[in-house]
Formats: structure tokens, C-alpha cells, sequence
């Protein structure tokens, strides 16, 4: 069982877009987060102030007290909760002012729901990785350390490259589901960040040489026009 199974994460996510914020809280429980949404930046606050998130999703357009201010008004109290900001503004001053107001990360709308779900992961684990838990898996004769970005196998220590650490975590996050060439650039690379579809396959190509995978019977499997699965299971 992972450490943090007995108290659900809490996210707040706080967007005007009924239809949008509904389907990110369900996205988000289905995937063990314990969600809450409010549609305005007051009510967000209030909410906040009621019962501590662990995370807030923050749209930046909303009506009345817009991101920026509820932003503001945290760091103001001194209430370091991680923020992601959520908007249809995709300008890089946009992101610059939301970054330095104190926001840890920013995903600019439209956006995949897998992406968002890996970004919360990742502000988690950097701003508590002792809550988060996840500092060791084991997965065949695996076993991959979080906190060093290496993986053993035996007697050997293998340390990965940061982009290396990233697809192997994202593949692992759901063992057996099979992640597109775009799904993983998304996942596993910084929103400013355009690598072509090829450079996917030649770090997937790398990590396998690492890992020591065969072909035989590949932990990592290619599916040729699909992409790629962890075919092993996995225990934290």
C-alpha cells in the first residue's frame, strides 16, 4: 500500500467553466485525489480557508476576484500551498506575472487531462516527497528510486537522465495502459518544450538500453502505431 493510500490528497480546483470544472474533480477522484470546486475566487478562498487543500487548481479569468488576486491574496497570508494556474491565456507575460506571483506550474487550456493529472503529481512530490511517498518502486526485477533517478537491477546501479526518469515514470504510473508518442511529450515534457515524435522514440530507445530490456520480453513494449506500455507490474 502506498503511504499517502489512508488521506487522499486534497486538490481545490477553482474555475468558472461549470462543465470544465466538473470534469476535472471527476478526473482527478477517479484517480485517488479527494476534490473540491468552486466557481469563483472568493468562494475558492473561503473554501481554502474552511479545510486546507494540498493543491489548488486556479483559473486565471474568473469572474469578480480574478487568479491573479486570489494568487495574491495567499502569498499575502503567507500560505505557501501549491498553485497551478489553469487558463485560456497562453502569452508568456501571462505566465511570467502568474510565476512570479508564487504559482508553482501552468497549463494553458486546451489541455489533456493526463497531463494535468501528472503536472499535480509532480508539484506534490517536490513540495512534500515524504507525504507523497513515492521514493521507491518495484516492478520485475526492477527496483527505481525516485529520489536518485536510478534505477537497480541486481548488482547494478543505473542513474537516468531526467528525461529518462520521466518517461519511465509516467509509464509506470499506469502499468499495462498504452501512452502515445504525444501523450509522453505531453507527460514527460516542459509545456515550452516541442520535440518531434522521433525524439520520443529515441529516448524510449535509450532508457530500454539502460534498463538492460530485452525484446524477447520487453518491460517496456512497442506498439508500433500506438506507442508504449510497462508490461510488468508495479508495487510502491
Amino acid at each position: 500500500m502506498r503511504p499517502n493510500a489512508q488521506r487522499p490528497r486534497r486538490v481545490l480546483v477553482i474555475e468558472d467553466e461549470a462543465a470544465l470544472g466538473s470534469l476535472v474533480k471527476a478526473n482527478l477522484e477517479s484517480e485517488g485525489f479527494h476534490a473540491a470546486l468552486e466557481g469563483d475566487g472568493e468562494a475558492g478562498l473561503a473554501a481554502h480557508a474552511r479545510e486546507a487543500a494540498d493543491l489548488i487548481v486556479l483559473d486565471l479569468s474568473l469572474p469578480g476576484m480574478d487568479g491573479l488576486e486570489v494568487l495574491r491574496t495567499l502569498r499575502r497570508r503567507q500560505d505557501k500551498v501549491p498553485v497551478l494556474i489553469l487558463t485560456a491565456r497562453s502569452g508568456s507575460d501571462d505566465r511570467i506575472q502568474g510565476l512570479s506571483y508564487g504559482a508553482d506550474d501552468y497549463l494553458a487550456k486546451p489541455f489533456a487531462m493526463l497531463e494535468l493529472t501528472a503536472r499535480i503529481r509532480a508539484i506534490l512530490r517536490r513540495a512534500a516527497p515524504e507525504e507523497e511517498g513515492r521514493r521507491m518502486a518495484r516492478s520485475g526485477p526492477y527496483r527505481i528510486d525516485y529520489l536518485h533517478l536510478s534505477v537497480h537491477r541486481g548488482r547494478t546501479d543505473t542513474l537516468l537522465s531526467l528525461r529518462e526518469f520521466r518517461l519511465l515514470e509516467v509509464l509506470l504510473a499506469h502499468p499495462g495502459r498504452v501512452h502515445g508518442r504525444q501523450d509522453l511529450v505531453n507527460l514527460a515534457w516542459e509545456a515550452d518544450a516541442h520535440p518531434t515524435l522521433r525524439t520520443v522514440d529515441k529516448h524510449i530507445n535509450a532508457l530500454r538500453k539502460k534498463l538492460g530490456d530485452s525484446d524477447e520480453n520487453p518491460a517496456i513494449q512497442t506498439l508500433e502505431r500506438e506507442g508504449y506500455r510497462w508490461t510488468l507490474p508495479v508495487k510502491w
